[in-house]
């Protein structure tokens, strides 16, 4: 009987998502990321396209952190998966598990699938037994191993298995066959029938010689057709040059024969019997398949093609975990810290959509690509809830705000695809999609102007996003004069207090920074929201860049003060 397929990414197959964008992956890095996990162009497609699914259902994101956690933690386990998995790939590529039955399949095909199925067997064995034999606490594995049980339970492997080895004769095994001939008084063919079966190959002597000496001696000649088993024979081949009588020539050619109504008897056709000895042979021997070895062979078409497609379809899954989790052990090996994500459970998740607790977080990109940051990462901490919705950042320009705004959408995509993220502690209520505005490339505004086209992103982005959404925005409206550019900015962060999603807004416009406790209080005139926005800065160490954030006031005047100072372009400092 068939089962439900089973996902070891989708504890429910009827979850909701949404797919972020191209656009989005690269704002953040993770389809260059993603390239670093494989080699294979196939492989680094389909972990993206997992990335890219969002699911903002707490249950999917528990269940895959948990699965992550097994296979990053066994690690003998995730190879000995691999390898079994990969077995079962090659039968569903290679094996003729995808061929329907066939009534005239011969008895060579019947024996490599009685080979393969007893391969197959063994591989859901393995699996069992490697999941048996490690130390696996998630949902994900252990569901797996009891589907992996219900497999075996439901085909009747264990049935089959005994009919296999009662019926199946190991290919690797089969050397030869002996076939009897039936000779007229003329030495001509008269009919063919397998004898034997053997696991020995026959032996080259002299055509002649041996078929004399046989004849020769009354003693030679067996007085039944019971074989004694010599193995000295002689090959033909038809495109050789031969002296042979032409009675004798028909003999060991096997020429045209009469069909006779004995038992396992045949009539073999005309023509080149070298080349089809194979096929002849074919025909004999199906002849003396029994019932029961057909009964077995629809069985192996009933249930084989159904189980086998749903076993590989678990390699790339299994694959997804495992690339990563060789990835970020590497990564830990050469002393980069990374934990697993917790998610809100669903009765808490209810009564603060919008939490999230980061500590210690850094751009995982550092880590994995040499940058000028690379050598000296600087973790962060920062907090949205109910009240802390938006986040105006400001800084010097190269201080690390795109960088930390980037860090903040991994941490989403990596936790919500039930990877360890780049930090301490990572507590979090999913969302249910990310979106990022960041400068777009200079051929795609021709047509409407840069600021045009940031106008048009922008609203395209605010009708399709929620208040469990998380907006990302680098440097938005700043292509414009410094008045345009901030009536619009000052109007969106309004718009999305009033949406109440998630925003991380990075900008050189401190004004807009300066003026937050002027836009929350205008928005609560307008309407009752619970979410505000608040100044967070890219905190300075005199001249010098710490990257470290901070809710505090912008530092812009400050800060260029500072710098005028350092590099003399004060008034005083120019006219003395």
């Amino acid at each position: 009987m068939s089962q439900k397929k089973y996902s070891l990414l989708y504890p429910d197959t009827n979850a909701q998502y949404r797919t972020l964008s191209d656009v989005t992956m690269h704002d953040l890095g993770m389809d260059q990321i993603c390239k670093k996990l494989s080699a294979k162009e196939r492989e680094q497609n389909y972990i993206q396209n997992v990335m890219a699914r969002m699911y903002a259902d707490p249950a999917v994101t528990q269940y895959r952190c948990d699965i992550f956690e097994d296979v990053l933690q066994q690690k003998k386990m995730r190879d000995d998966l691999m390898e079994i998995l990969e077995r079962i790939s090659f039968l569903r590529e290679y094996g003729s598990f995808n061929r329907e039955y066939d009534e005239s399949a011969c008895i060579w095909d019947l024996l490599h699938r009685l080979d393969e199925l007893n391969d197959y067997i063994k591989c859901v064995d393995a699996l069992h037994t490697c999941l048996a034999a490690s130390d696996i606490h998630s949902a994900g594995f252990l569901g797996l191993k009891a589907y992996v049980e219900r497999i075996y339970a439901d085909n009747g492997f264990a049935e089959l298995k005994k009919d296999i080895s009662e019926l199946k004769m190991d290919t690797s095994q089969l050397k030869s066959i002996t076939v009897g001939i039936n000779l007229n008084d003329r030495f001509e063919a008269d009919g063919i029938g397998l004898i034997s079966v053997n696991s020995k190959y026959f032996t080259k002597s002299g055509i002649l010689g041996n078929f004399y000496d046989h004849i020769a001696s009354k003693d030679r000649i067996n007085e039944d057709t019971i074989w004694k088993k010599n193995f000295k024979f002689q090959p033909f081949d038809v495109n050789a040059d031969s002296v042979i009588s032409t009675p004798m020539q028909k003999v060991m050619d096997t020429a045209v024969m009469r069909s006779e109504s004995r038992g396992g008897i045949v009539k073999l056709p005309e023509g080149d019997q070298a080349k089809d000895v194979t096929r002849y042979t074919d025909r004999i021997v199906n002849h003396m398949i029994s019932h029961m070895v057909k009964r077995v062979r629809e069985v192996l078409n009933k249930y084989v093609s159904i189980t086998i497609t749903d076993m590989t379809d678990l390699i790339p899954e299994l694959l997804y975990y495992i690339k990563w989790a060789e990835y970020i052990q590497k990564l830990q090996e050469q002393g980069f810290t990374f934990a697993k994500a917790s998610v809100y459970k669903k009765g808490e998740n209810e009564s603060d959509p919008y939490m999230m607790q980061a500590r210690g977080i850094y751009n995982l990109k550092l880590a994995v690509f040499e940058t000028e940051e690379s050598g000296n990462i600087v973790p962060n901490d920062m907090d949205f809830d109910r009240n802390r919705r938006v986040y105006i950042l400001t800084g010097a320009n190269r201080g690390g705000k795109t960088t930390i705004t980037q860090a903040v959408g991994q941490l989403f995509v990596l936790a919500q695809g039930g990877i360890y993220i780049p930090g301490k502690a990572f507590t979090f209520s999913p969302v249910t999609g990310i979106y990022t505005h960041f400068p777009a490339d200079e051929d795609k505004t021709l047509d409407l102007g840069r600021l045009g086209e940031e106008c048009k992103r922008f609203k395209a982005i605010y009708e399709e996003a929620d208040s469990r959404s998380l907006l990302l925005m680098n440097e938005s409206f700043s292509t414009t004069s410094f008045e345009e550019g901030y009536y619009i900015a000052k109007d969106s962060v309004r718009a999305i207090l009033h949406k109440g999603m998630r925003t991380i807004y990075n900008t050189h416009m401190h004004k807009l920074a300066f003026d937050v406790e002027e836009m929350n209080e205008e928005q609560q005139k307008a309407e009752h929201t619970e979410g505000k926005a608040f100044s967070m800065i890219v905190h300075m160490k005199g001249t010098e860049r710490s990257y470290q954030i901070e809710v505090a006031p912008p530092e812009g005047k400050s800060y260029a003060s500072e710098i005028a100072q350092k590099y003399g372009v004060t008034y005083e400092m120019l006219v003395k």
